[in-house]
């Protein structure tokens, strides 16, 4: 591994040998930079973060936000969200300037364990809850819409999470900063630069059609856009992230 190239790199023939080449999302240098950025922005030394990167300004993923007060305006401005893989609220800290005239808003995050222990710790509130499972978060709060935003490509199996999650019937499925290219499902590594933090991990670039045709008759596209995240890997090939809106049949 080259001690100096940053950014997604190589074409794995599975997760687990991206693993091998890469430290994984157990690092526990990515919940520390993310939760110590997070806490500014929730103390409002801060107005943004993504990725553990602290901003000036917020940028606004509009596209997200139609989406979300569209569902609500459907709901009688009721709006109760599962955001999967959500870290420690960073689409909720992005979005709830727009959120606060809805009657009713619940922003519940599913993550891996330690990010559930942090963030009941240090960020939940009345609106902002943390869940270990899919199912918990359900039981306690009935979600009208489930999010994945940048989690996707994170997965290791992420065509069998996304089976489960349809299993649940959400209303509503959104993905954002997903990304794709015109080639097969692919498996690289994506070596963060130091100045984020040093660390890197598996990401997958899906195929486009393969993803849609995944929804068959069960769900139905609402609308789709880009998103502001373009990426070149290594060997030139171009990937696009879009957002989506999928309503449920």
């Amino acid at each position: 591994m080259s001690e100096v190239q940053y950014g997604f790199c190589g074409n794995y023939g599975s997760w687990e040998e991206a693993l091998q080449h890469s430290r994984g999302y157990d690092d526990p240098a990515i919940l520390e930079k993310v939760k110590h950025a997070l806490l500014k922005v929730k103390s409002g030394e801060s107005v943004y973060e993504r990725d553990s990167v602290l901003f000036d300004e917020v940028q606004y993923s509009y596209p997200l936000l139609t989406y979300l007060l569209f569902i609500a305006s459907e709901n009688r401005q009721r709006l109760s969200i599962l955001d999967f893989g959500g870290s420690l609220g960073s689409s909720y800290f992005q979005c709830r300037k727009f959120m606060r005239h809805l009657r009713k808003l619940k922003w519940n995050i599913v993550e891996q364990k330690h990010y559930v222990e942090c963030g009941r710790e240090r960020f939940q509130d009345d609106v902002l809850k943390f869940y270990d499972r899919i199912e918990e978060c359900c039981n306690a709060e009935s979600p009208d819409v489930i999010l994945l935003s940048g989690v996707f490509q994170c997965l290791e199996n992420p065509y069998e999470v996304l089976s489960e999650v349809m299993g649940y019937e959400f209303e509503y499925i959104i993905f954002d900063r997903t990304p794709f290219i015109n080639q097969p499902d692919r498996i690289t590594v994506q070596r963060v630069p130091p100045e984020i933090y040093e660390s890197s991990y598996p990401i997958w670039f899906f195929n486009y059609d393969r993803f849609h045709n995944f929804f068959n008759d069960r769900y139905e596209l609402i609308d789709e856009t880009d998103s502001f995240e373009k990426d070149q890997l290594e060997d030139g090939v171009h990937s696009q992230s879009k957002v989506m809106l999928f309503r449920r049949l």
